[in-house]
């Protein structure tokens, strides 16, 4: 039977808790939120697992900082095992400015292994015979007490890491992989994590925006700031005052009455009464400030480039189609979209000029670099 969690809850327990930690070979570490039932969302819980299978659930919402496991965290000498690092890593970097080193990501190690099924569950089922305790992923985790269901849940996703971790990385060497996965986590643990600017565009990527016209984009716009607006006053997700599709339709039908509001699709009366003297208050400001064309990305290079970018993409698209059977592995692994695209604009001269497109990683220019330039090479008019 597994230990029951040990919680942290004040200044003084995370002090000792870290001190216990210092030095440790390897702590496993994860994150829980609230981005479901809150807005913006707050870092709710840390779970932390030792190498002895203890598991240490620290209440984030009681403490003021984690200012006592800065050194930890930054230490390169303990590992700190994680599952999909990137988010985890992102709330601590914004939140409190944590530094990291010695970073091990299973999900990464399972990628360079070819697996397709990434989610923790099904890596801890494969590899340890482990079956997880139901997903309570849906959850608020700002609720205190936690119930029993989600204690369980918090410590089994640190519990087994640090096992996976060792399982997965004697296949990683076996097929002599390790300083691809060391250089990716290097990556992923320098990364910096800026605060994220309000997105004020973001009614643009409504679906259905794009039918709209400047007018009813302009309307579009003023609805989504003023459901932002409210979102924030009421601390919860902007999709649960306001649905995109309600935006939409009353961007298209353009309401200008109480009356009008019943025939609009996801306002029910008791939202058409919460918010609709500022839903038609947004409407008219919307109407009076119609929304420009969506700017236009420069084509880079003559009139013909285009057409050479999509020649190019395509050769690397089938060049990766090739590899990817060759060596098991995810074409997204292999060379990502995102580094297309930066390729096709700007083809590099060699495997050096490679290394130095940004995201490209040396292990990706080292071994696979000949065969991607070989593919740009072949495209006529390059």
């Amino acid at each position: 039977m597994s230990s029951a969690p040990i919680w942290i809850r004040t200044p003084a327990e995370a002090t000792a808790l870290a001190k216990d930690l210092a030095g440790a070979a390897t702590v496993a570490l994860d994150t829980e939120a609230d981005s479901l039932h809150h807005y913006p969302e707050s870092l709710c819980l840390v779970q932390l697992a030792d190498p002895d299978g203890r598991v240490y659930l620290i209440d984030s919402l009681m403490l003021p900082d984690l200012e006592p496991f800065r050194a930890l965290c930054a230490d390169a000498g303990t590992a700190k095992v994680l599952h999909s690092a990137d988010n985890d890593l992102g709330q601590l970097k914004r939140r409190f400015g944590l530094v990291f080193a010695g970073l091990d990501d299973t999900m990464l190690a399972a990628r360079f292994l070819g697996v397709r099924e990434l989610g923790l569950e099904r890596l801890l089922d494969q590899y340890l015979g482990v079956h997880a305790v139901k997903s309570q992923q849906k959850t608020d985790w700002a609720r205190r007490p936690l119930t029993p269901a989600q204690e369980a849940y918090a410590a089994d996703d640190v519990r087994h890491l640090i096992a996976l971790r060792d399982r997965l990385l004697v296949e990683v060497r076996a097929v002599g992989r390790d300083a691809w996965y060391r250089e990716e986590c290097a990556a992923v643990a320098a990364a910096p994590a800026p605060e994220r600017p309000p997105d004020d565009a973001g009614y643009r990527r409504i679906h259905g925006a794009s039918r709209l016209d400047r007018r009813e984009l302009g309307v579009l716009r003023a609805l989504y700031l003023q459901r932002e607006a409210w979102a924030l006053a009421e601390r919860r997700p902007p999709f649960k005052v306001l649905s995109p599709e309600t935006l939409l339709a009353l961007a298209t039908l353009l309401p200008r009455e109480r009356r009008a509001l019943a025939g609009v699709h996801g306002l029910p009366p008791r939202l058409s009464e919460r918010y609709g003297d500022g839903i038609l208050e947004a409407i008219t400001r919307g109407l009076a400030e119609p929304v420009a064309d969506a700017p236009r990305a420069p084509h880079r290079g003559t009139a013909g480039a285009p057409a050479v970018f999509r020649r190019r993409s395509e050769g690397l698209r089938q060049w990766r189609a090739g590899a990817a059977a060759q060596t098991g592995l995810d074409p997204g692994v292999l060379l990502p979209q995102r580094l297309i695209t930066a390729l096709v604009a700007a083809p590099p001269a060699d495997v050096n000029g490679l290394a130095t497109v940004p995201g490209f990683r040396r292990w990706r220019a080292e071994t696979f670099g000949p065969g991607i330039l070989d593919a740009l090479a072949a495209v006529k008019g390059a």
